[in-house]
């Protein structure tokens, strides 16, 4: 085993749901070897969120000044950090060089200290939904972990799209929130790019609207690749006779000439990888095999 990780469980955005979920996140983490500290934050409500803003942010300022704190871990996503990111301090951040990680709302903070502080943080499991599930994950557990004990890691799965090889920097996480930063000081500029996209909750006529959004500001366009990956919790009903998310994405793949995949492992879904936004990332597929061979992101 390689040396033992110490894990900062916080919550920047929302509160914990169910916090017996914490407890088993700290539990696991601890049987696997590694150590674990728990934020103020991680246990406490305020209204939909963990605390206030500025106590929210003096969590995210705790964890980046403790010394003995290698990996910021998100307890869970909700909403909050759109309330935060324009009063964080990205390139402090960065010189602290902790490994942030988690998904969802989390991606407004990723797409943020990518632009503004040039750091690369990681698009993964969190403390409640994965390392506190009654049953975590062995495939999460073991690409997050992969990922994080490691300069490279490839994942190899099969994806829905054409033969292509290509490489570039990886970036993207929840549609939601990259589709909300357009236009703004806190959306990276990343040409040549390989972006990948979930969300939950999200009908498909909505999903659609997002990805028009990135197709008319021009960022589909300047990529090399997009991925897909989970699209879940959402009902279509008697109005979309017959449209729905296959039908979403056959529309994008008509419009434009970047490559688009579907089916890539990651999203609100237990069985998850762990991405490096602001890593390299260099993809090839044939048929069913698809490799994404993970580096420059430690």
């Amino acid at each position: 085993m390689k040396a033992p990780l110490e894990f900062a469980i916080v919550a920047p955005a929302g509160f914990a749901t169910d916090p017996a979920a914490v407890d088993r996140a700290e539990a696991l983490l601890t049987r696997l070897g590694h150590r674990v500290r728990v934020d103020t934050t991680a246990r406490s409500r305020w209204q939909r969120f963990s605390a206030p803003d500025d106590e929210r942010l003096a969590a995210i300022a705790r964890v980046a000044a403790d010394p003995d704190t290698d990996i910021a871990l998100m307890l869970r996503g909700g909403y909050g950090f759109t309330r935060l990111i324009d009063r964080i301090d990205f390139a402090s951040l960065a010189r602290a060089g902790k490994r942030w990680m988690g998904h969802s709302d989390f991606t407004a903070f990723q797409l943020a200290a990518l632009a503004r502080g040039g750091m690369v943080t990681y698009a993964g499991p969190m403390a409640s939904y994965d390392f506190g599930a009654l049953a975590p994950s062995s495939f999460t557990l073991a690409n997050c972990f992969g990922v994080l004990e490691n300069d490279e890691w490839t994942i190899e799965c099969a994806l829905d799209g054409p033969a292509h090889r290509c490489e570039g920097t990886l970036w993207g996480g929840n549609l939601a929130m990259v589709a909300h930063l357009v236009g703004t000081l806190y959306f990276p500029d990343v040409d040549g790019g390989i972006l990948f996209l979930e969300d939950v909750g999200e009908h498909p006529y909505r999903v659609e609207r997002m990805l028009h959004q990135l197709l008319h500001a021009g960022v589909l366009a300047r990529q090399r690749a997009v991925l897909f990956g989970a699209f879940t919790e959402y009902q279509l009903n008697a109005n979309d006779a017959g449209y729905d998310l296959p039908a979403a994405i056959a529309q994008l793949r008509a419009r434009l000439a970047v490559p688009i995949y579907t089916g890539l492992p990651f999203g609100h879904v237990p069985d998850k990888v762990t991405l490096p936004v602001g890593g390299r990332c260099e993809m090839a597929v044939a048929g069913a095999r698809t490799l994404l061979r993970l580096s420059r992101y430690r």
